[in-house]
């Protein structure tokens, strides 16, 4: 539970502090005395974006600090999961600095607003004057049934499912586009991959061919040359074979005389055994060589299409040909197989649907389990709020389509006269009925929730007299096992309050600042008799509200 609140420098808070305890707390004050703006800090610490220019002065920075007691409510895994260090009486700061920059903490370590937000949804509820009307809201109502019927692991994991269907769903669209672009490309796709597949495309083939064309197209120059270079190896007195031959004679005859010599000797050997081999194979080069017009064509014809497929595709090699070659089988794959990759990924949306379908039928079982206790809780508390003849009918309906929450339409009924007609909530009840109808949800709520705080702000709207009493009552009761914190312009429900806070306006030196403080004793009869009477406080004002205390 809240057990101190701390505000410094905001909007027209100077620097006020509460301290908190259980039961049922009231704060009381007149219209625009700064109520709302309490809330607004509030709220900051529970997650909300902070707005620079509720910085009263914006020289110095705005701090809004809370200190809950949360010893009793479970809350250790939730403080690991978000990275947080746990405490039992855990502290939360937000500060917005004079740059305009806004920081958060808890227990003294930086925290993000998505941390706020979660750890602020375990410990407080503000119940604004406005959210009365969200009880016609279709979100709103399916949010009580589900924390009625404790449907939070069934709805995380039907959402996560749903993701997922989503998923396949928009692979399947993407396919199927993929299959209508495919088709309608595919006659020219296969075209061109027959006309690559045709032309053999290899690593290195262009080269080889080119290399081979320019050797039938010289036949002439390569039988000139080659024989021209036999002979000048060859020739019997003048050839290098011979002059080496010579060379290597003379060598070997004073080879003994020095090892210089001698190693000569070896070189010119070696030189001639080389020579020998390159007319060898310069002999077997020139029985090669022959005009071949039909494979000079051949090569030359290869070679162009080659060249004209280089060309068509722009591109610069035989590689490049390839590689687009497996593109084109790949998307001629899509067209000829797409028929059985549409049907996997059918059957997979299929399978997924029937898995979704079984969570939501159980989500569904699990509201329609605990409407008829709630209907029934409801109906003993309006009873009690003076609404004996109001019937509250909820209307559950499973439908073929899957939304965010399930498979269910969810309707709130209301016949608020004996007799009457069913109709929409919203459109059925008055502003101090929906304000009623609410005070019983919020009511039922906190019992099944363990929620440790809860603020109502002006929840009486719309209510006076004995249900304002009534409706007290409840608020008494509500505080035995929570924090309640109720403000309220009516007396009937101040005098139930175990504290009693006023906040008010005054005029310091140079500006108009809010402040609070707890009324006890004579201040709160004065206080509770203002609220019955207005400021000229009657004999009858004052006895009425020390009826109201006891």
């Amino acid at each position: 539970m809240l057990t101190s609140l701390s505000i410094k420098n905001y909007a027209l808070i100077e620097d006020i502090q509460m301290d908190l305890r259980s039961g049922f707390t009231i704060i009381t004050g007149e219209t625009g005395a700064g109520k709302s703006i309490m809330l607004g800090a509030l709220s900051l610490l529970l997650g909300k974006r902070a707005d620079f220019s509720a910085i009263r002065d914006q020289d110095k920075k705005c701090v809004i600090e809370g200190s809950f007691n949360i010893a009793a409510y479970d809350l250790k895994s939730l403080f690991a999961e978000e990275d947080l260090d746990y405490e039992q009486q855990t502290i939360i700061r937000r500060e917005i600095l004079p740059s305009g920059k806004s920081r958060a903490f808890i227990n003294d370590t930086p925290a993000n607003l998505s941390s706020l937000q979660v750890l602020g949804e375990r410990l407080l509820d503000i119940h604004s004057q406005h959210e009365t009307l969200s009880l016609g809201d279709n979100e709103y109502q399916f949010l009580v049934i589900d924390s009625l019927a404790k449907n939070a692991g069934k709805l995380k994991e039907y959402q996560a499912g749903l993701q997922q269907l989503k998923k396949l769903q928009k692979q399947l669209l993407e396919l199927k586009e993929e299959q209508a672009q495919a088709t309608k490309e595919y006659d020219y796709n296969l075209f061109l991959h027959t006309e690559l597949q045709q032309a053999k495309l290899t690593t290195g083939m262009q080269e080889e061919l080119e290399e081979r064309y320019e050797e039938l197209s010289n036949v002439e120059q390569l039988t000139e040359q080659l024989g021209s270079a036999i002979n000048n190896i060859q020739q019997e007195e003048i050839g290098a074979a011979a002059s080496l031959r010579e060379a290597k004679n003379n060598l070997q005859r004073i080879s003994g005389i020095s090892s210089n010599y001698y190693q000569l000797f070896e070189r010119l050997q070696s030189v001639n055994i080389e020579i020998d081999d390159i007319a060898t194979e310069l002999e077997s080069a020139l029985d090669k060589v022959e005009a071949n017009p039909a494979e000079l064509e051949e090569v030359n014809s290869r070679l162009q299409v080659l060249y004209n497929l280089q060309k068509k595709h722009n591109v610069a090699t035989v590689d490049e040909l390839k590689q687009i070659q497996e593109e084109l089988a790949q998307k001629i794959s899509v067209s000829e197989n797409a028929d059985e990759e549409i049907a996997r990924s059918e059957k997979a949306i299929f399978e997924k649907k029937e898995e979704l379908h079984k969570i939501a039928s159980e989500i569904h079982a699990s509201r329609k389990s605990i409407i008829p206790k709630f209907i029934n809780e409801v109906q003993t508390i309006l009873e009690d709020l003076g609404m004996p003849n109001a019937t509250l009918k909820i209307e559950l309906e499973q439908q073929k389509e899957f939304f965010s929450n399930g498979q269910d339409k969810l309707t709130w009924l209301l016949a608020a006269n004996k007799g009457g007609s069913f109709n929409d909530i919203k459109k059925a009840a008055s502003g101090g009925e929906l304000s009623r109808i609410m005070l019983a949800v919020k009511s039922i709520l906190a019992t099944y929730s363990n929620l440790p705080t809860i603020i109502f702000d002006e929840i009486d709207t719309g209510v006076s007299g004995d249900i304002a009493q009534k409706m007290a009552g409840i608020l008494q009761k509500m505080g035995k096992n929570m924090q309640v914190i109720a403000i309220t312009h009516l007396p009937q429900i101040a005098g139930k309050g175990d504290r009693h806070f006023k906040i008010y306006k005054e005029d310091a030196a140079t500006s108009t600042i809010t402040n609070i403080r707890e009324l006890q004793g004579e201040a709160r009869i004065e206080e509770l008799a203002m609220m019955l009477g207005g400021k000229n406080i009657s004999e009858s004002a004052v006895a009425h509200a020390k009826a109201l205390l006891n």
